[in-house]
């Protein structure tokens, strides 16, 4: 019997374990720091230079491009080789389900990705690092070296529209999957939170793993509130084992 497609939408409780720290959870990003949200707030950064400043020392100073994966991301990895279908969803920006080993191809990343730049206006792409060793020699807000133009992450920010070509690629595997796992995102943020209602509309059996509730528990199958790093590799082992 053919193995059930499996998606999995990720979210930035899976990098915890790596030194990322997540945003909304009890220790999260936000509430220690709420003025951090505006670093990553695009009508702050295009209108406030000391935004951009303070958003350029951040990534400057967070661990995003040095994190290694994890026992989840692993776990993710060692399924796919298996022979399972898996495709991750992920609204992480940390590229770590590629340095795992899945296949880039696999992975849609909802809110782009922390290793690359853009230039808001001609839409030039580069690497973060360049960015950043421009930051390092002297520059608090790098110009767009193409244009001159601001330059920012190759993250979606909070005000930007995602890419609609990644969220059409999403819906498509959610209602294609036959399970369909969220693990560390608190299903808060749309549209990729509904992408969980979406599943279990066309009849994947939902599982949830989150240290704290979400407004989807009710339409789970299973709920798993035990750490990630350890509950993850359990359940993706059980869905490697069994076809369904």
């Amino acid at each position: 019997m053919a193995k059930p497609l499996v998606a999995l939408l990720s979210g930035a409780g899976v990098s915890t374990d790596s030194g990322i720290p997540d945003y909304r959870g009890p220790n999260g990003l936000w509430r220690k720091d709420p003025e951090a949200e505006k670093l990553v707030t695009y009508e702050y950064y295009m209108g406030d230079p000391e935004i951009r400043r303070r958003s350029w020392r951040m990534r400057r100073e967070q661990h995003a491009l040095r994190a290694e994966p994890n026992a989840a991301h692993r776990a993710v990895a060692e399924l796919e080789r298996s022979g399972v279908p898996v495709r991750v969803i992920t609204q992480n920006v940390d590229g770590l389900h590629q340095l795992a080993g899945l296949p880039a191809r696999k992975v849609l990343e909802l809110h782009g990705s922390a290793h690359g730049t853009v230039c808001t206006k001609c839409r030039a792409r580069g690497a973060m690092e360049d960015a950043l060793a421009r930051v390092e020699a002297g520059e608090d807000d790098p110009p767009c070296p193409e244009c001159g133009g601001i330059l920012k992450s190759a993250t979606v920010m909070f005000g930007e529209h995602l890419d609609p070509v990644v969220l059409h690629d999403a819906l498509a595997v959610t209602k294609a999957c036959q399970v369909f796992v969220a693990v560390g995102t608190s299903l808060q943020v749309q549209p990729a939170a509904g992408l969980a209602g979406v599943a279990a509309d066309h009849g994947a059996r939902l599982v949830i793993v989150n240290a704290e509730p979400t407004p989807y528990d009710d339409l789970a199958d299973e709920v798993i509130r035990e750490p990630i790093g350890t509950a993850l590799p359990e359940l993706l082992r059980t869905l490697g084992d069994s076809p369904r």
